[in-house]
């Protein structure tokens, strides 16, 4: 594949439209598609393709599934309206949501039965490395899959992980990487509220502990949307009871223990209670905010 590449991006959300536009980028024949028009429109307007997926399915190299779990991966490639039967054989699909890594390794089977390769490939990043083309990326899958998904995963990644011959090593370790973003989301929100006990304001918090031991990527990316009082969804705190869940069923399967991450995800399992579930996912905050009677930045 060369930069005549064509390419369909199917989900694109905060870091399915920063895929998108980092294929445009790189000169990829891009199309687009989500249940959101305004996406697709938007899309359209920045020089992608907007044509129904099945009308080109044929005619496309890629396909990148940036989807929210493994039901909607699956409707994308083998549903009512899948595209996997349609597309050619040699065609690579590129799954990037966060899944078991049994379903991974189901789907590689069945796009293999098509003769269409598939890479596990869970990303990392967040919607800005994703839209300036910088995300991470924990992909497995044959040789053959790696190599026809190169020239989009030169487009959208700064890193590239290579963890094996055939998915699921992928999607193993993005769930480790998902238990400690999530425990680390949780407890920065934690921490913040706690020093708001003591006399120790949102701002002071992220003036001194991005400078000290306890800070993390989390908190230095996360921490801001609090103290500004705006949960404008770059990750939903819906993606964390999905995510973490995958840790625990993975880790009931092996008999290990996770009570870390079983307590963060309880956090985020009582936001979406309080119908936090679409906002940003440094609205868990709230839910330690209300228990303590505090107002938070922007509250009234």
């Amino acid at each position: 594949m060369t930069s005549s590449t064509r390419v369909a991006v199917i989900g694109l959300g905060a870091m399915g439209y920063g895929i998108a536009q980092s294929c445009l980028r790189a000169g990829l024949v891009t199309h687009g598609f989500d249940v959101a028009r305004d996406r697709v429109e938007s899309l359209r307007s920045e020089g992608g393709a907007t044509t129904p997926p099945h009308q080109v399915a044929s005619d496309l190299d890629a396909v990148v599934v940036v989807v929210l779990n493994a039901t909607q991966t699956e409707d994308v490639l083998f549903g009512d309206a899948g595209i996997v039967p349609f597309l050619s054989k040699g065609a690579v699909v590129l799954a990037c949501a966060t899944v078991p890594p049994d379903f991974a390794r189901e789907m590689e089977t069945r796009c293999n039965a098509h003769g269409v390769a598939y890479l596990d490939a869970p990303i990392s990043g967040g919607s800005v490395k994703s839209a300036a083309g910088q995300l991470s990326v924990m992909a497995s899958g044959s040789p053959d899959a790696f190599e026809k998904a190169a020239p989009i995963l030169a487009a959208i990644a700064e890193t590239v992980f290579p963890l094996g011959d055939a998915a699921g090593a992928g999607s193993a370790m993005k769930a480790v990487n998902q238990l400690l973003a999530g425990v680390h989301i949780a407890v920065m929100a934690e921490a913040m509220t706690f020093g708001m006990t003591q006399g120790v304001s949102p701002e002071t918090f992220m003036q001194v502990i991005p400078k000290c031991a306890g800070t993390s990527w989390m908190l230095e990316n996360r921490g801001p949307h609090i103290v500004n009082g705006d949960y404008t969804p770059h990750s939903q705190v819906n993606v964390w009871p999905k995510d973490l869940g995958i840790v625990q069923d993975m880790a009931r399967k092996t008999e290990f223990e996770a009570p870390i991450a079983a307590a963060a995800l309880a956090q985020y399992l009582a936001a979406a209670d309080l119908g936090l579930g679409t906002v940003d996912d440094a609205g868990v905050a709230k839910v330690y905010a209300t228990r303590a009677g505090l107002n938070l930045p922007g509250d009234t």
